[in-house]
């Protein structure tokens, strides 16, 4: 019975991707560095540059203490010098602002459960490819704008038709043996965490290249009428690269012709014992955590292990996006307004040390420490850890010249470094709660609700930011001590929502194989033994 159910189908690129698992017991280079390249293909779109260039450079705000303000509204979004026009309103403008930096959160709102159903229906491939074209297009476009609304609309349909996140979430958890699952889906939040990190540096040097560059860009020439397009045109190009490799990218989708699924169901009730059914011979190969899968997508709602993981998820990624946007207005914020006075290329400079910093701990450190500590414990340290840095920051602030640069990249590298491994530790709790033929339904629920959760980071750090700058003289959190402690109370919340009896963990996800045979069988002939009982 169980050699039967262990058979592969030739055609099925599932089976041929288990095949593979089962023979290569190595680390999976090639596989993790596909996913890194598509998966910072998605992101680095999103923040090439910042807001608060937009908002000084076109003198929106009229004073200072303001930029945070109207630079939260423009939140996750870029703007040209064409895309706004001087004499709209504040209000008219700080409304357009908000519509254009909510309208990617919306745009993946609204579509990512589609693209996850997608990607369990026809493949991850085909999802994939289609948002690395996506980008290549759109982004490209985005640069070009001619007017506001051109703006909004192309950040909509980059948000809308690029379902790519959800979609390597599943992905990296299948390709990988699940010795390896760490390392696939740290694959994924590092790629992740790069991408909110180098895309403002990248902006940070790039954007205004005729102002930055006079000897190599003239005001006259394209770069110079565009001055944000060459970060555009960069990542434009590495999606490209991001296509081209997507094709390459094997499926892991079980595609079983359902003809061969019956006739198998057929052979194995007439050759199985006349006291055991078909369908309890099946139950007695599947463990546990399959046998408990949902059997609808609607189900998915019921799963609570992976809904309460999915609710930490958001509250942490509020508090992620919140912090990189204030992160950036609070460097270039003056010194009497306790920030630092950093220029867009120092900050740009900071935030490139985090990335190779995150790069290195998330894929050689991160897998170690997870599986000695399981997904969950990890989780909780990182955010233990990250309230106490937190509060440090307005501290850091007081200091000038060799020693803030040090305490500052250090600091940024170890919040980044933490921030990431708690997303890593709830996005294995995830994809480890859910069957194969429900994951991209899954992680596309993930992905609209932290998307959603998104849309209001952004205005509420730059605005929070904005009003802790006018209270510099308060008796009770002055100024930016403000800030930092909102901060540490939604780190707080998280950190308490990862307790039982709120956070449920899926029933294997301390129960890896010990040996190599429990490997092999229980993991990497899953979805074997799943093939009776898949839904189509």
């Amino acid at each position: 019975m169980e050699e039967g159910l262990l058979n592969n189908y030739e055609d099925c690129p599932g089976c041929k991707v288990e095949q593979l698992k089962r023979s290569n017991n190595g680390i999976p280079v090639k596989p993790v560095l596909f996913i890194s390249v598509v998966t910072l293909c998605a992101l680095a779109e999103l923040y090439h540059v910042k807001p608060e260039h937009a908002v000084r450079d076109f003198h929106i705000a009229e004073r200072e203490e303001d930029i945070s303000y109207y630079a939260g509204y423009l939140g996750q979004s870029t703007i040209g010098p064409s895309l706004l026009l001087s004499n709209f309103s504040v209000f008219l403008l700080t409304s357009l602002s908000f519509l254009e930096g909510s309208s990617f959160m919306l745009g993946r709102a609204l579509t990512s459960i589609l693209w996850g159903i997608i990607a369990d229906r026809y493949g991850r491939k085909p999802v994939v490819v289609i948002g690395t074209i996506t980008v290549l297009i759109f982004n490209a476009l985005f640069g070009l704008s001619t007017n506001y609304w051109m703006a909004i609309v192309t950040r909509f349909l980059i948000g809308s038709l690029c379902g790519i996140i959800g979609t390597m979430r599943a992905y990296a958890s299948e390709i990988c043996r699940k010795e390896y699952h760490a390392l696939g889906i740290s694959a994924v939040s590092t790629s992740w965490g790069i991408g909110l990190v180098i895309g403002p540096a990248i902006g940070g040097y790039l954007a205004q290249p005729a102002e930055k560059y006079p000897s190599i860009f003239s005001k006259e020439s394209f770069f110079g009428r565009f001055p944000y397009f060459l970060p555009c045109l960069l990542i434009s190009v590495f999606a490209l690269a991001a296509t081209v490799m997507s094709f390459w990218l094997p499926e892991t989708l079980h595609k079983h012709n359902k003809i061969k699924q019956d006739k198998n169901n057929f052979q194995e009730a007439v050759e199985g014992s006349p006291d055991e059914s078909n369908g309890l011979n099946v139950s007695q190969n599947i463990n546990p955590s399959e046998r408990r899968a949902p059997s609808s997508q609607k189900s998915l709602l019921m799963n609570w292990p992976l809904m309460s993981s999915i609710i930490v998820y958001c509250v942490f990624q509020l508090h992620d996006i919140a912090y990189l946007e204030i992160f950036s207005l609070w460097a270039v914020s003056p010194r009497t307004l306790g920030g630092l006075s950093f220029t867009t290329s120092d900050v740009g400079q900071v935030l490139a040390i985090t990335g190779i910093g995150l790069l290195l701990f998330q894929l050689l450190v991160y897998p170690l420490v997870e599986r000695i500590t399981g997904p969950v414990m990890i989780s909780r340290i990182g955010a233990v850890l990250s309230i106490p840095l937190l509060a440090s920051y307005p501290y850091i602030a007081l200091l000038t010249g060799f020693g803030l640069s040090i305490a500052l990249n250090c600091a940024s590298m170890l919040k980044n470094i933490l921030s990431v491994s708690i997303t890593t530790g709830l996005l294995i709790m995830q994809n480890r709660a859910v069957s194969q033929e429900q994951r991209g339904a899954a992680n596309g629920i993930s992905m609209s609700s932290m998307s959603l959760f998104k849309t209001i980071g952004p205005a509420a750090g730059g605005s929070l930011l904005s009003w802790s700058q006018r209270r510099l003289d308060a008796d009770i959190l002055p100024g930016d001590q403000l800030v930092f402690f909102v901060l540490n109370a939604i780190e707080l919340l998280g950190l308490l929502l990862t307790l039982r009896p709120f956070l449920q963990e899926p029933e294997d996800s301390d129960n890896v194989p010990k040996s190599k045979h429990d490997s092999l069988d229980q993991e990497n002939g899953m979805q074997e033994r799943l093939v009776l009982t898949e839904l189509p």
